[in-house]
């Protein structure tokens, strides 16, 4: 297994593994996809077995004015393919993008996650807790 930043080449794949994420919600279109990973200070981090994307999260790394003008991240649309959950590709495509936040100094790293206690508990085996702070979210379009 490798675990690198995406690129644009990657996009089918990506697209493909998105679909485990949110179903048949729609899905960006056209170069939405080269503009994820080509924003400054956005990552994609994703898992490979034998060339097949199986795991990916998005790092997005963010500026700051407090704790010195040291960065915060955002974890978001984590996602492993349904066939190799539990077998420590999502564990790997996440200690990758943590370790790229913490290379840049960030002083924190948040993320959302849904209220199965599977998911929590996969994060925090990861060190993520909900002790400090309550994540709210405010929505336009409908909760998948």
């Amino acid at each position: 297994m490798t675990t690198r930043t995406l690129t644009v080449g990657d996009r089918d794949q990506a697209m493909k593994l998105y679909r485990h994420l949110v179903g048949e919600q729609p899905l960006a279109l056209g170069s939405a996809f080269a503009a994820l990973v080509d924003h400054p200070g956005t990552s994609v981090w994703g898992a490979f077995l034998s060339d097949h994307l199986v795991a990916m999260a998005t790092l997005h790394v963010l500026p700051n004015m407090t704790q010195g003008g040291r960065p915060y991240a955002l974890i978001e649309n984590v996602v492993t393919h349904e066939t190799h959950r539990g077998t420590g590709q999502g564990r790997q495509v996440m200690e990758a993008a943590i370790a790229a936040a913490w290379a840049v100094d960030c002083y924190k790293i948040m993320l959302l996650t849904g209220r199965t206690a599977e998911a929590r508990g996969f994060y925090e085996k990861l060190g993520f807790g909900a002790d400090e702070k309550w994540g709210m979210t405010i929505r336009r379009g409908p909760v998948r």
